[in-house]
């Protein structure tokens, strides 16, 4: 099981660093073009932030486990990552987005099946 939450985490790390990077790198505008339509509605430093919380959920589901330092961080930002998609789905719900729902859920449920491994029998 430890293996599985590893690629799970590893995963799901990819993911968010990606999607964090991009809100922090590209303005506005551009992500509302892209296809993030919520971005174009909601504040510039709204949407920054949730990019930094991606990028620092991403970081912590593996470096405090890679480094050894604070090990407990893994799961703590595992719950976080869960807590910012279950947020965007919501989001994605008020908006009539549909199809952007089901791609919260699923990362919502990996990152708290990342949580509960983590903060149980396979915690570090």
């Amino acid at each position: 099981m430890n293996i599985v939450l590893w690629i799970v985490a590893g995963i799901l790390a990819l993911a968010f660093l990606a999607a964090g990077l991009m809100k922090l790198a590209q303005p506005q505008q551009k992500l509302a073009a892209s296809g993030m339509a919520w971005a174009g509605d909601a504040n510039a430093g709204s949407v920054k932030a949730v990019g930094a919380a991606e990028v620092l959920g991403a970081l912590g589901l593996v470096l405090p486990a890679i480094t050894g330092t604070a090990p407990v961080l893994v799961p703590l930002a595992a719950t976080g990552l869960a807590v910012v998609m279950i947020g965007a789905a919501i989001t994605h719900a008020k908006r009539g987005e549909k199809q952007m729902i089901g791609i919260n859920i699923v990362l919502a449920v990996l990152a708290a099946f990342v949580a509960v491994g983590r903060f149980g029998a396979w915690a570090f």
